[in-house]
């Protein structure tokens, strides 16, 4: 029987054991009947808050369904602070707009949130949260430094709440039959995992003060973030390249192969780090993160390397018609493949339905495929894990220790990267670096009231 059978088993029939008596805020988790619904908030209605919430479609009628279609779900309230974007949300949604965090978090018939603000908010927002009782689904990357991320496990832990991160990779039958085809040992020793992450991102633009717009609390947006005037071109995603929010691209979307890539390979924490790289493009630019990078991490028998270039438009994302058909990507230039170098073969997986294929040696000058599967993108999937898991009370398929661990490889390049390319050693057991230099990296300035305490 799967852990997973055997935990819904559990609930339903070990009385005795107390399984059956948990509770989610109040109710049992063993009551799955439809009058017993998940009490759900949306905090962060920007474009992929509201694609969690609401849903999409692929262009070959495809549905990836949205939290509020989920016949076990209440949408109680979408929060934002740009007033008109959250109440376009919540008419849509037919529920309550609200422009405080606190409101959501105070209201105890809230069971759960999903955390979909920028990336400077993932930690401070979910750990928030944890603290009023509420399970999270919170968008990637988990932290925007690695001491954040560590303060969002031991908050999971301390308060016992679930915490879904939104690597939805785990979550993809297909990876998940690629893992089975490595733990049996079909594709031999794996010594070397690259991992890129090559695409054309937002790499010149200048800054300009202005002021705030009307309905939007610009404090609020920036948060723990230090202060500084409003500006449009900041707001509008070039956050993303900038220290105060982000680490680049790497941090923002990379994360997503680079969880999927630890996780097939079955590694944790690295001995050691070093990156290096730079801002090649644009020196005028205000962007600060680097658009070339190359982190390499050291384990015991492997070495694993994320390459990453955000001025290379001929490379190819995977697209909506590969995400959802017998398809696979043009591996040469598929902007966010997995190479994985075994002694038997190399198996090239591409995320969010990719699909993967393994290669032996070509015959004739053609490529020799000994086995593969097409994917499909596993969103509708992750959510629903998350669902069944603040029922049951078992850990997600991406608990937040898992997509800590993966972000701090990348917190792990950036630094080395901002110190001039130093190698950084790892303790193993903590995860944090040994460098008394990248302490100041580790852990960012808070600006109140928007702190973390020590202790969560």
């Amino acid at each position: 029987m799967k852990r997973r059978e055997f935990m819904k088993k559990g609930v339903q029939t070990s009385l005795g054991f107390g399984i059956g008596l948990m509770l989610w805020n109040g109710k049992s988790v063993a009551d799955t009947s439809a009058n017993n619904k998940i009490n759900l908030a949306l905090i962060g209605c920007g474009g992929r808050g509201t694609q969690l919430l609401h849903g999409f479609d692929y262009p070959n009628n495809t549905r990836i369904t949205g939290f509020q279609e989920f016949e076990d779900v209440n949408v109680l309230y979408c929060c934002d602070v740009q007033k008109g974007r959250g109440e376009k949300a919540a008419a849509s949604a037919k529920t309550k707009y609200v422009s405080e965090m606190r409101t959501v978090l105070d209201d105890k018939n809230v069971d759960a949130v999903v955390n979909a603000l920028p990336d400077h908010w993932h930690a401070l927002g979910t750990i928030r949260a944890i603290q009023a009782g509420k399970d999270v689904y919170t968008e990637k990357p988990a932290s925007q430094s690695g001491w954040e991320g560590q303060k969002m496990v031991e908050a999971a832990r301390k308060y016992k709440r679930i915490v879904q991160h939104g690597t939805q990779n785990r979550s993809a039958p297909y990876n998940i039959e690629a893992k089975k085809y490595i733990e049996e040992g079909k594709l031999g020793k794996i010594h070397l995992c690259r991992v890129f992450n090559q695409k054309r991102e937002m790499n010149s633009f200048k800054i300009k003060n202005e002021t705030a717009p009307e309905g939007l609390d610009w404090s609020a947006w920036l948060g723990p973030a230090q202060e500084r005037p409003y500006s449009s071109t900041i707001l509008n995603r070039n956050w993303h390249e900038l220290w105060d929010f982000s680490s680049g691209d790497v941090l923002n979307d990379g994360v997503h192969q680079i969880d999927l890539a630890r996780w097939l390979i079955g590694k944790e924490i690295p001995k050691n780090a070093y990156a290096v790289g730079g801002r090649y493009t644009d020196p005028n630019s205000d962007a600060q993160t680097p658009d070339t990078l190359i982190a390499s991490y050291e384990y015991d028998d492997l070495v694993f390397t994320v390459e990453e270039t955000l001025y290379t438009d001929y490379m190819y994302k995977i697209d909506s018609t590969v995400r959802q058909t017998d398809m696979f990507p043009y591996w040469m230039q598929c902007a966010t493949r997995i190479e994985l170098y075994g002694t038997k073969g190399l198996m090239m997986v591409g995320r969010h339905g990719g699909g993967w294929e393994v290669f032996e040696r070509p015959k004739d000058r053609k490529p020799v495929v000994t086995a593969s599967a097409f994917g499909r993108f596993p969103e509708s999937e992750h959510k629903r894990d998350f669902l069944d898991c603040i029922r049951s009370r078992e850990l997600p398929s991406a608990d937040i220790e898992k997509g800590h661990r993966s972000t701090s490889l990348v917190h792990y390049s950036t630094i080395s990267y901002r110190l001039g390319g130093v190698k950084l050693d790892i303790d193993t057991e903590t995860g944090v670096p040994k460098n008394p230099e990248a302490a100041q990296y580790w852990k960012r300035d808070y600006r109140k009231p928007y702190e973390i305490a020590d202790e969560v």
